[in-house]
């Protein structure tokens, strides 16, 4: 995941706390996070990206609207990254 904006990484995890989400409905969880909007122009290529380095996989679920789900690797990638942030987190705590 080290090779992920903050902004790719933000989607795997929007995605993976959604049930086969469609960029519409992505889209507002982000603009809720950023406190400003996503504008397509972002959102698709970087969801491109992330299908094309095997983290999510797109479906269809009509012939406009794609969906998207984590892959095994996606999930990988989000526990490791869990697992990481709260190696440091615990120190914080310990060392408060």
């Amino acid at each position: 995941m080290h090779d992920l904006t903050g902004f790719q990484r933000d989607l795997l995890y929007v995605v993976n706390g959604l049930d086969k989400p469609h960029g519409l409905a992505i889209k507002p969880e982000l603009e809720d996070y950023y406190d400003t909007e996503v504008h397509h122009g972002r959102l698709y290529p970087n969801l491109d990206s992330l299908v094309d380095k095997g983290l999510l996989e797109k479906g269809q679920k009509d012939r406009r609207t794609n969906s998207y789900t984590l892959t095994q690797r996606g999930q990988r990638e989000i526990d490791a990254r869990r697992d990481w942030e709260e190696k440091y987190l615990e120190q914080e705590a310990a060392i408060a």
